[in-house]
């Protein structure tokens, strides 16, 4: 990828990656920091941004120890599962 020099980096590297995350299914894994860093030899530190970019978006959602994905956060399930007795 060529780099624009009228917009900043992690913006057009966000850009690229709303276009590929548009075509995944919720749930699916999104590039990590460091495929990024390697893909489009940014540093870390930009690869981080985008991905806080898209996160504050709503574009991805992280977890923890196992990554970004794509589509909104799903809803915590905080109910109980039925077959428990709550009396």
């Amino acid at each position: 990828m060529e780099f624009r020099k009228d917009r900043p980096v992690w913006r057009q590297v966000a850009d690229e990656m709303r276009r590929r995350i548009a075509a995944m299914s919720p749930g699916d894994l999104v590039d990590s920091e460091q495929s990024m860093v390697q893909e489009f030899g940014i540093a870390r530190g930009t690869a981080r941004k985008v991905i806080a970019h898209l996160r504050e978006e709503g574009v991805i959602y992280t977890v923890p120890g196992l990554g970004s994905f794509a589509g909104p956060k799903p809803p915590e399930d905080d109910a109980e599962p039925a077959d428990r007795n709550t009396s």
